[in-house]
């Protein structure tokens, strides 16, 4: 344990415990979860990430205490190679606290809210097997996110990076042999894929970063960096800065590298909710934060970041205005706040970006929450519709005199129309606005939540999201006039879509029977809602522009050093309200006045080739796929048809390899080394010694006197030797 010798510890003790809590449920749902039910494995789970909700209340008690200083612990000795020393050491400050009270906070909800979610689930409804590998991996999740922000040392952070990665790609696959409308397909799969493969490319980054950063500082450890920042050269500090940014557009979804945040809504709500809302999208904003001192001392990197963040929250907005599918349009929208972020903390402006990280917990994981209600509310009314369209069917028989019963055409009947629902859910999308109207009469509590959610994300006083988002702008303001403008159009184009969706999901007439149909969902559900709805409302309390009200900000000066706390500016506060208030009553008169019609062309279509460029995502996808996927495929084809099999298969495998074995096998060895030569030499013996055998049979013909003559012939033969010796 490290510690300043006049800290009161408190309940440091506890820091491990917030990994360790989160682990001991997912075990015991591993090991014992086949004998519990849904609701028991589901509690499990709730209790562990709530356990560690209470750690962080208890952890901020004690940083409270010591007046926001830094606190330590040190659980276990890790690394030790020559200069490099890292042990995994929990840091404790007012930054890391922040994140672990709105992980940990946000996340238990969550948990609650999936077990209703995932019980009603139509693609794996009460298989607890699946239902317990989702929990497991919900704190597998939480977990490794809290390694990432409590990490004292920037490899402990990637440690936990990579682990929150790891989740992603496991939930956002959670349903890999289904897409979205129920129907096998390889989407989802795709989808994981396409996240963890964009994550690593930005994690690259990352990991060049903590090369140099050792080189040049010798260590990985925060203070022991921060504390060499001046004595470095600045084009080192550019390069691990920009490095870092690149993991930072990775991690949070940030230009280039976005792209793989709306398709991982292929993945259950509460996943999109907790890893791409709430908690693992904002760790690339963790990671400028926690690194102010090296961004704060290179001015060149600082507007790099935020001239990306600003791009990016422009880009993604115009995207969420041209979508359809509820998911979709929030997930863009999440990473357009998300660029709201990265543009504040770029800018210098940390407080503002996590307070706008805070805040957006909040109401953007009620709107995922409260489209998954709508998505589960529209797939019971669908389930509905078709039995009693079943049911409405088997009654139009006519009855002629006595009731036949015709047992085999009646079963074949129910086949036919059981198939024919199954064809209906499989053209049905319960997720496409188109489908729906009118549900605010079905599902009230939902479309009252929704639109706490909304509201804040527009950015309308006095709810949350004005209180941040008008701090960030405001800061550019006095910065960055070009990030000002980027942030202040897209958050009108907020405004804009959120209404959008207000008006075609809630208003007007029910599109579908689905709709018409659709029920509220259960208070498992709708009860974490309405806590998430009152922050949403309240949220703004933590930082509100006026004396004695900067409570983050005075919070966050301990970590972040001095924070400059700005007052309310009414010219800054004026133009963002009435651009929001004007893009709601735009989407009003368009969507709304004139309710949304079924089968009607959206109004913005009269905009032509600018609505097709946000419906097609501006075609980046298919430019990504020109420049990179298609290059990448004809190498793999040409690496694995021409190279591997043309080259290396047939030509030098079979050619080269198997002609040269041939030719040794057959012609070598066979012809020349068998039959030319060992045959033709033992032949050739043979012939030799039956050669010889002929003429000594000649010697040995049976007269004594032959015998005689050769004796004679071998005295003579001694003696000439003997002589001539």
């Amino acid at each position: 344990m490290h510690l300043s010798e006049s800290v009161n510890t408190g309940f440091l003790f506890l820091a491990p415990w917030l990994v360790f809590f989160p682990v001991i449920g997912l075990l015991i749902n591993t090991l014992f979860g086949h004998k519990f039910s849904e609701r028991m494995i589901g509690a499990v789970a709730s209790l562990a990430s709530g356990a560690a909700f209470v750690v962080s209340v208890l952890l901020y008690v004690t940083v409270s205490g010591a007046h926001g200083e830094a606190m330590r612990w040190q659980l276990a000795e890790w690394m030790h190679i020559g200069t490099l020393s890292l042990d995994w050491t929990f840091r404790v400050d007012s930054l890391s606290t922040t994140m672990m009270l709105v992980v940990s906070g946000v996340g238990t909800l969550i948990h609650i809210y999936a077990i209703g979610y995932m019980h009603e689930d139509v693609r794996f409804k009460n298989d607890v097997g699946r239902f317990r590998r989702f929990f497991v991996f919900l704190n597998l999740f939480i977990a490794a996110m809290m390694v990432l922000i409590t990490g004292d040392s920037y490899l402990m952070l990637f440690v936990g990076w990579e682990g929150v990665g790891l989740c992603s790609f496991l939930l956002v696959g959670f349903w890999y042999e289904l897409d979205l409308l129920a129907r096998p397909s390889w989407s989802n799969s795709f989808a994981a894929v396409k996240a963890f493969v964009a994550n690593r490319v930005g994690d690259f980054g990352f990991l060049i970063a903590t090369f140099i950063m050792f080189w040049a500082f010798g260590s990985l450890q925060f203070d022991k960096v921060f504390q060499q920042v001046p004595t470095v050269a600045p084009g080192v500090i550019i390069a691990i800065t920009l490095f870092f940014l690149l993991g930072v557009t990775g991690k949070s979804a940030q230009v280039p590298l976005y792209v793989w945040l709306p398709d991982a809504m292929a993945g259950p709500t509460p996943v999109s909710a907790l890893i791409h809302a709430a908690t693992m999208v904002t760790a690339g904003v963790y990671l400028v934060a926690r690194s102010a001192p090296l961004y704060s001392s290179v001015p060149e990197a600082q507007n790099i970041v935020a001239l990306v963040g600003a791009v990016t929250a422009l880009f993604a907005a115009t995207i969420a205005a041209g979508q359809f599918d509820i998911k979709k349009v929030l997930a863009y929208s999440t990473i357009s706040q998300l660029g709201f972020m990265v543009a504040a903390v770029g800018m210098g402006a940390y407080v503002a970006g996590i307070f706008h990280l805070v805040t957006h917990a909040f109401f953007k994981a009620l709107l995922f929450l409260s489209a998954g209600s709508v998505i589960l509310g529209m797939e019971r009314g669908h389930h509905h519709a078709a039995h009693a369209n079943h049911d409405n069917h088997g009654k139009g028989k006519k009855k002629d005199g006595k009731r036949k019963v015709e047992s085999e055409h009646d079963a074949h009947h129910d086949t036919r129309a059981e198939r024919s629902a199954e064809h209906e859910v499989e053209a049905f999308d319960p997720g496409d606005m188109r489908n729906m109207g009118g549900l605010r009469k079905t599902m009230p509590v939902t479309f009252w939540v929704y639109m706490a959610g909304m509201v804040a994300l527009s950015g309308i006083p006095p709810f949350s999201g004005f209180w941040s988002k008008d701090e960030i702008l405001l800061d550019a303001s006095m910065h960055n006039q070009v990030v000002y403008w980027l942030l202040t159009i897209a958050a009108f184009f907020t405004a804009f879509y959120m209404g959008r969706q207000i008006w075609m999901v809630f208003f007007g007439e029910a599109r579908h029977e689905a709709a018409a149909r659709a029920e509220e969902s259960p208070k498992v559900i709708t009860v974490p809602l309405i806590i998430l709805a009152a922050l949403a409302v309240l949220g703004g309390a933590l930082n509100l522009p006026f004396e004695g009200f900067h409570n983050l900000g005075h919070w966050l000066e301990a970590t972040l050093g001095e924070v400059e706390s700005l007052p309310l500016n009414l010219q800054v506060a004026g133009i963002s309200t009435l651009l929001a208030l004007l893009a709601i009553l735009i989407s009003w008169l368009m969507y709304a006045r004139k309710p949304f019609a079924k089968d009607q062309t959206d109004p913005l279509a009269s905009l032509g080739i600018l609505f097709k460029g946000m419906n097609s995502k501006w075609w980046i996808d298919e430019l990504y796929h020109l420049l990179f996927i298609n290059p990448y495929i004809k190498i793999s084809y040409f690496i694995a048809e021409v190279i591997d099999w043309r080259f290396w298969h047939d030509w030098f495998h079979e050619k080269v390899i198997m002609g040269t074995y041939n030719w040794i096998s057959f012609t070598g060895l066979n012809e020349y080394a068998d039959q030319k030569g060992i045959d033709a030499f033992a032949n050739g013996l043979g012939t030799w010694t039956q050669s010889l055998a002929g003429t000594l049979r000649k010697v040995q013909n049976g007269f004594v006197r032959s015998y005689a003559l050769s004796i004679l012939l071998g005295v003579v033969l001694i003696l000439g030797y003997l002589i001539f010796k």
